[in-house]
């Protein structure tokens, strides 16, 4: 399966290119993560075989075992990061990752409350030319101008909460939330539509005041 990465530079997998070497690879992530959560629309690196055993049903929820696995493999990944990480800012961020992962594992939440797909899709990404030499993801430590093709995405959260799209993208659609400060992430402001009643009653407030 290609990753967002490969989809979105147009590099068939087995190309070769330059990549960092402790980038998450989360393939085995993704395809379980399609299999038990019903979506809307496909990635574009859907097979026709995935979209076959994907479901369809929106009232569907993972079962508990399913839902654990999940979280497992997405622990597995930060632990295996935390165990080669450069900095110990950096192991320690992971095994706060790994530490936050525990309890979904140990009692996996009925449902699975990340972002969709189209949110990752939509998040901002940051040119090459606003990056500098020494920036690095706060998940994989490398620095982003390593890569020939950096992909490289900023939350809504703040400005300065940026990550490789393929670091960070399995944590929102687990958890939904950033990495940094656990911000919930995919959820808009409700927008008040003002009413004719509405606008009657500011009309009578500013009648007892003439």
């Amino acid at each position: 399966m290609a990753t967002q990465y490969e989809v979105e530079h147009n590099i068939k997998p087995n190309h070769s290119t330059t990549r960092r070497r402790r980038q998450v690879d989360m393939s085995t992530f993704n395809a379980h993560l399609h299999n038990i959560v019903p979506e809307s629309t496909s990635s574009p690196s859907t097979s026709p075989q995935q979209e076959r055993h994907h479901h369809h049903n929106p009232h569907a929820v993972p079962n508990p075992t399913d839902t654990a696995a999940l979280f497992r493999l997405l622990q597995d990944q930060m632990g295996t990061l935390a165990t080669t990480a450069p900095t110990d800012d950096n192991r320690a961020f992971l095994q706060s990752l790994v530490e936050a992962l525990e309890l979904d594992v140990a009692h996996p939440p009925r449902e699975i409350e990340g972002v969709t797909q189209e949110f990752l899709d939509g998040l901002d990404r940051v040119s090459r030319k606003s990056l500098k030499q020494d920036d690095t993801c706060p998940i994989c430590a490398e620095r982003y101008l390593d890569d020939q093709y950096p992909l490289v995405v900023e939350l809504p959260c703040h400005g300065s909460h940026r990550f490789d799209l393929e670091c960070v993208g399995p944590w929102l659609r687990a958890k939904g939330t950033c990495p940094l400060c656990r911000k919930e992430m995919g959820k808009r402001r409700a927008v008040v539509v003002a009413t004719e009643e509405d606008d009657e009653e500011v009309d009578d407030m500013n009648g007892l005041y003439a």
